[in-house]
């Protein structure tokens, strides 16, 4: 039996990548850690991976032959990348963009991918987006997307000159991927059913 001060002390206990690394984790378990607080992550539902393929094969398609990268969970990210490991931010977005090709670690992203998308689903409320959006920015992402299935809406938010511009779609629209200029996604053919 545990005892209640040795299970405060684990609820209460802080990590860093270099202790991340190490876990032994079963098939489809996945965490991530925010501040060195590590959250258990559910998997998926049926929805939000058809939006995560789609997503993923439009913006892989305009890649191809380009620098940039695209990397669809469960892929880390090591938002405050230390070479020492003592780094305790590692999130799993849903999707990542990374251009830099030194961040291209063998074990995910080192520091901050210049795109990230997020499909919020049961198991991820707006809350935590909120908690992610705060992360990002700080981090350096240069543009964060917020995608809703049951209300077929994107939310773009780029962080640019220290300051947020907010831009809110529909199904009806295609939206602009503003890190390109020239990359147009059809929300209609990521949120058909």
């Amino acid at each position: 039996m545990v005892s209640n001060a040795v299970l405060k002390e684990e609820l209460e206990k802080t990590y860093t990548y270099a202790d991340y690394s190490q876990w032994e984790l079963s098939p489809g378990e996945r965490f991530e850690l925010i501040d060195g607080i590590a959250y258990a992550m559910s998997a998926p539902n049926s929805r939000h991976q058809e939006i995560l393929v789609e997503l993923s094969r439009q913006i892989a398609n305009y890649l191809i032959g380009k620098p940039c990268k695209v990397y669809p969970a469960p892929y880390d990210v090591r938002l405050f990348y230390q070479a020492d490991e003592s780094d305790d931010t590692v999130v799993q977005p849903d999707i990542s963009i990374v251009c830099d090709k030194e961040k291209r670690g063998p074990e995910g992203c080192r520091g901050a991918p210049d795109f990230v998308a997020e499909i919020i689903s049961p198991s991820n409320t707006f809350v935590e987006m909120e908690r992610k959006f705060q992360i990002y920015r700080e981090a350096g992402v240069r543009e964060y997307w917020i995608l809703n299935p049951e209300q077929k809406t994107l939310h773009i938010f780029l962080f640019k000159n220290g300051e947020i511009q907010h831009r809110i779609y529909t199904q009806a629209d295609t939206a602009p991927m503003e890190i390109f200029g020239d990359l147009f996604i059809s929300l209609e053919a990521v949120f058909a059913e």
